[in-house]
């Protein structure tokens, strides 16, 4: 319990506005606004998690100081202007949560004492959630300020190899009076014996932050290394809900994150060929969603099922989930995901041949995506644009075998591509190699079948060697073409993932 002589766990006034950076984000949604900011801390060396909930957190005020790390990106974001010009607040006047000094703790990394009903202080979300520093690590290297007893040791990283399993290291968050074992029987996390608490504000972050951070790393790496390691997150989230709590917005909070953790880790089984593992999770994210109404929650799981459901040869199911999550969907005012619905129901309807049905869904989506971002676009969307929407259309047209329309969306997808989406670059890539080589253009082919596998030292997907392995296959009778040959002796000299 947290000592009453510790300072308030916020700052005495309500967050304000930070009206000057909101207006300097323009008419970009949050997230794409995330992404330029990553962009321009790659400029300059740096690595930053933003995504749109930090913008948001930034516009409401709750960061009155940015980290460090954060502060040389926007000053090279915006050159001219000062922290104060971007609605910040001047460091030395934000004081931290601890007994030291302001100059003894910068604003990243600050000890959180826990607050309790007991000591007279707010425990509601508003109270544990407006921080007048930023305390999110942008280095996606240690989360080791006190985001919560039980989760707080969520996804140290291991450091120095290019596959996502290296890179989250000893992942595994602490379980109630359990010791979670790596494979090889050795403990990777512990709860040290704590008794069981009722979950928090404190508990809910540290679950977003887990789900937040299990993107980041998907995007960069691929599925394969992550999937074993984020069971353990899994279930430590429905532990928590389990435990309890005494609050209904925190409760919302946990069963929320725990739908989304699910459909995440879904999302690693699907993308690694664990297409009876990815049905399990989102059923168990979709039962969360209608248990406790969250329209946002259960919109998600139908999405994520409708793809599943298109790759696993099902498709008059992945229509039957796309148009259930386009009714669920309706009333959350987001053109954006309706537009990605759309195209999960165009992927169902070109798996079943049904060329007019695709092609409708494929002109919905395009009228939907072009109205634009809005603020209820979700957060889980960041990485649906231009790109994706055209990976997807190639997708249909690959499906509906009419190979030069798809190799031309296909084309564009992998140019259009954020850097930061290193799988996804491989993945539309990896689809116009395969397109290419099943509309006659073998040459062409083996040139983006080559920089796929460029790329696979970085990427771990098994949906993208299986479809280069395809891709092989159709060349073989073309090995005497130029580049081809090249393409082929690397590609079977390239391991496979298990």
């Amino acid at each position: 319990m947290a000592s009453s002589t510790v300072p308030p766990s916020r700052p005495d006034r309500p967050a304000r506005p930070n009206l000057a950076f909101r207006r300097l984000r323009g008419q970009r949604s949050p997230a794409e606004f995330a992404a330029l900011v990553r962009r321009a801390a790659r400029e300059i060396g740096e690595r930053v998690s933003c995504d749109a909930r930090y913008i948001g957190r930034v516009e409401a005020g709750e960061i009155r100081c940015p980290n460090y790390a954060y502060e040389r990106v926007f000053l090279h974001m915006f050159p001219d202007r000062t922290l104060t010009d971007l609605g910040f607040a001047p460091r030395a006047s934000v004081r931290g949560r601890g007994a030291r000094t302001v100059e003894d703790a910068p604003c990243a990394h600050t000890t959180r004492p826990e607050p309790t009903a007991s000591d007279g202080r707010d425990t509601s979300e508003t109270g544990a959630e407006h921080e007048p520093y930023d305390t999110q690590d942008p280095y996606d290297t240690h989360h080791d300020h006190e985001e919560s007893d039980v989760l707080r040791r969520a996804f140290m990283t291991g450091g120095g190899a290019t596959m996502a399993a290296a890179t989250l290291g000893p992942l595994g968050l602490a379980l109630p009076h359990s010791r979670l074992r790596s494979s090889g029987g050795t403990p990777i996390a512990s709860a040290a014996a704590r008794p069981v608490h009722r979950a928090g504000a404190s508990e809910a972050g540290a679950l977003e932050e887990a789900v937040r951070r299990i993107r980041l790393l998907d995007d960069r790496h691929g599925a394969d290394g992550l999937y074993r390691r984020a069971a353990a997150p899994l279930r430590a989230a429905y532990a928590l809900l389990d435990a309890g709590t005494t609050r209904q917005t925190t409760a919302e909070r946990l069963h929320s994150g725990a739908g989304e953790l699910a459909i995440s880790v879904g999302w690693l089984a699907h993308d690694s060929g664990r297409f009876d593992d990815a049905r399990s999770h989102y059923a168990e994210a979709l039962a969360t969603a209608r248990m406790t109404g969250d329209q946002a929650l259960e919109a998600h799981a139908f999405c994520n099922t409708a793809f599943l459901a298109r790759d696993a040869g099902r498709p008059r199911e992945a229509v039957r989930a796309a148009q259930a999550a386009q009714r669920v969907a309706r009333p959350l005012g987001s053109p954006r995901l309706m537009s990605l619905l759309a195209l999960r129901e165009a992927g169902g309807w070109a798996g079943l041949a049904d060329r007019t049905g695709c092609e409708q869904a494929l002109v919905r989506a395009q009228a939907l995506y072009d109205r634009g971002p809005c603020d209820d676009d979700p957060e889980w969307m960041s990485f649906y644009g231009a790109a994706e929407l055209e990976g997807l259309k190639a997708q249909c047209w690959s499906t509906l075998g009419d190979w030069p329309r798809a190799a031309r969306h296909a084309g564009r997808a992998a140019a259009l591509q954020d850097p930061h989406f290193t799988r996804n670059i491989a993945l539309y890539t990896a689809q116009l190699a395969d397109d290419l080589a099943r509309g006659g253009r073998p040459d062409e082919a083996a040139v983006a079948g080559l920089r796929v596998l460029d790329l696979l030292d970085q990427v771990q997907s098994s949906r993208i060697q299986t479809m280069l392995a395809g891709t092989a296959r159709v060349l073989l009778p073309h090995r005497r073409a130029g580049g081809v040959s090249t393409f082929l002796e690397r590609h079977a000299s390239t391991p496979r993932t298990v």
